[in-house]
């Protein structure tokens, strides 16, 4: 059974601010604003008693559907996913500063995203250049942090290109994510519309096509979101339309991708209609999370360490609808999935031998949450 209270709160056996262990994580998660959502909310949470407790809206802004922390813990970046902003056809990248005793936010700017509907924002391993992926614009674009962290100009800015087979959702590019590469070489974007991992030269700032330049999926899977093993020699694809998982070896050396394996992410037995989402390892570099929106499960693999691949383990209910995003806490012990239809962030316990998941009945309540990011306490 699930408990909330009016504050979205999680009941616990005490107050996280009375915990012996003081590792007190400040949890900050982006919303959809259309309902009755304002912006970014932040929580308490305390690695090792699980406890948490709500903090309060941090910061009034629309639709900040992504977010990302700097690695100093000063700054919190996220996109605002919107159409048109001060009259342009494009989103919004806000900037804010962390006050780490309160969890709340301040703005310290905002800059166009250089296209419509951007999905996502990543920071580059040094903290000094934010990139984003424009959804509906189907383009990236790098922004430097400045000083006092608020965004700059942008330093560059690549159109995507093509279309893939799908009639409706592939007549034309739609970036949907990027990151950077574990040395900051390179920076690969994942492109829904056009079925390709892009890669990119990463330096100072200036993305460049890098040769070979991308690496693609199986036609009409709408590759969405990925992410690098703790190693760095793999890249794992999560597809949105194939609701499938590409392993691919990485050569650090050329930044060039190999596909290894596809997978589905779905349980075998499902028949519905069904979409992936985000995508996990843990740090050992040992389990692989997927999210599924229809089926709305997590599932769960296991990794095998020499060449990559997965291998299903099991496949959990998020306890609600449309799992949006998951981000797994920095002890690596915990699993937040967050539903944005249902409204709520189910909290799950992580077996570190098994990798499966165990629901702590805990949850938050707010309204359309999408994605959930941590500042790990010191």
């Amino acid at each position: 059974m699930f408990l909330t209270s009016a504050l979205g709160l999680v009941p616990a056996s005490g107050s996280a601010a009375q915990s012996a262990s003081g590792r007190q994580d400040i949890v900050y998660i982006g919303t959809y604003t259309q309902s009755t959502s304002r912006g970014i909310y932040a929580y308490r949470f305390d690695e090792r008693t699980g406890e948490i407790t709500s903090l309060g809206l941090a910061a009034e802004t629309k639709n900040p559907s992504f977010l990302a922390i700097s690695p100093n813990r000063r700054y919190l970046y996220a996109v605002n996913e919107v159409g048109t902003f001060k009259g342009q056809k494009s989103g919004a990248v806000s900037a804010f500063a962390i006050d780490l005793k309160t969890g709340k936010l301040t703005l310290l700017n905002q800059v166009a995203s250089r296209g419509p509907i951007p999905a996502h924002v990543s920071i580059d391993k040094t903290g000094r250049y934010v990139l984003v992926a424009n959804y509906g614009g189907g383009s990236v674009a790098v922004f430097p942090v400045e000083a006092n962290g608020s965004l700059g100009p942008a330093s560059a800015f690549v159109q995507d290109k093509g279309h893939s087979v799908n009639p409706v959702r592939q007549t034309k590019p739609y970036a949907h994510s990027i990151n950077v590469s574990p040395d900051n070489r390179f920076a690969l974007a994942a492109d829904l519309g056009i079925d390709k991992l892009l890669v990119y030269h990463f330096d100072d700032g200036s993305l460049t096509p890098n040769d070979p330049p991308y690496a693609t999926v199986k036609p009409g899977s709408g590759p969405r979101h990925f992410v690098f093993s703790p190693n760095g020699k793999f890249v794992y694809v999560e597809s949105e339309m194939g609701s499938s998982l590409t392993v691919f070896s990485y050569d650090a050396a050329r930044g060039a991708l190999s596909e290894v394996q596809t997978i589905s992410s779905l349980p075998p037995d499902f028949k519905g209609k069904s979409t992936g989402a985000e995508v996990q390892v843990l740090p050992s570099g040992r389990f692989l999370y997927a999210s599924n929106r229809g089926s709305d499960t997590i599932a769960v693999f296991a990794i095998n360490r020499r060449n990559g691949t997965l291998k299903p383990v099991e496949y959990v209910p998020t306890g609600g609808k449309n799992p949006r995003m998951f981000a797994i806490d920095p002890s690596a012990n915990y699993l937040f999935a967050a539903n944005q239809d249902s409204s709520n962030v189910v909290i799950f316990r992580i077996n570190q031998s098994t990798g499966k998941l165990t629901p702590t009945g805990k949850q938050l309540k707010l309204s359309s949450p999408v994605c959930v990011v941590f500042v790990k306490a010191r």
